[in-house]
């Protein structure tokens, strides 16, 4: 099941959205992809869309969900699956999506669960089982639990101490390697139950937050409180192989 996803100026994707005549066009294209091959179905992964401003927001959330709602029938006709990526929303994120619509309309909808910290803020964990619980909370109030997909992180970031600049991507792979060739003990974050340490590096102090195969089993219980049995991960080949009996065991 191929991922679509966007690399458009902004406004762009809002302007598709909001115009029913480009709308439409748009979901003819997606099913002619979906059809060109022996695919599964679609995931639509459209991000640059959550960061649509005040003045349009409300249009671009409406046309995305109605977008949604095409896409999905259309796939269903064509007996393929639709897959719908969102970014979390909490008390104060991710009014973009509309949840209920999109649960209505999809076969999942995929949370990216990850990033609570990202490159461009400052250090801290990429994931939180406090998180998690207002992320799940929120979402199963809208969706089946069983619809709800929680993708997971097998990376992280390398921040300078002092958050003044962006921060360097590792995978758990690279965040390893560093830390022992450092020889930094190994730490779980007793808040946010994910791994971290920090390093000298010439004049300049730095902190890693990743996640690891231990960090997620210390969250899985949040997915089971919600009754979301389903996860993914981002990305293949970045995680603790570790990670894959911990999902298997839910």
């Amino acid at each position: 099941m191929p991922t679509v996803m966007e690399t458009m100026k902004p406004g762009a994707l809002g302007s598709i959205l909001t115009s029913p005549t480009r709308r439409a066009t748009h979901v003819r294209t997606l099913l002619a992809l979906a059809g060109s091959r022996d695919y599964d179905g679609l995931d639509l992964d459209y991000e640059s869309l959550a960061a649509s401003g005040d003045a349009t927001y409300r249009k671009v959330r409406a046309g995305y969900a109605k977008l949604v709602e095409d896409l999905c029938r259309g796939l269903r006709a064509l007996d393929k699956q639709c897959v719908i990526t969102v970014s979390p929303k909490t008390a104060t994120t991710g009014r973009i999506w509309d949840y209920a619509a999109i649960g209505r309309a999809a076969d999942r909808m995929r949370i990216m669960a990850y990033d609570y910290h990202w490159k461009g803020g400052k250090p801290g964990p990429l994931c939180s089982p406090q998180w998690y619980d207002e992320i799940l909370r929120i979402a199963t109030a809208d969706v089946p639990a069983s619809k709800i997909e929680v993708d997971v992180p097998g990376y992280g970031w390398d921040w300078p101490a002092d958050g003044k600049s962006r921060a360097k991507h590792v995978t758990w792979k690279e965040a390893e390697a560093l830390r022992v060739a450092k020889n930094v003990p190994y730490a779980l974050d007793p808040a946010s139950r994910t791994t971290h340490f920090g390093y000298q590096d010439g004049e300049q102090r730095r902190e890693v937050w990743y996640q690891d195969a231990r960090g997620v089993a210390e969250h899985l219980p949040v997915l089971r409180k919600y009754g979301v049995a389903n996860t993914a991960l981002w990305a293949l080949n970045f995680e603790d192989p570790e990670l894959w009996p911990v999902l298997a065991r839910g």
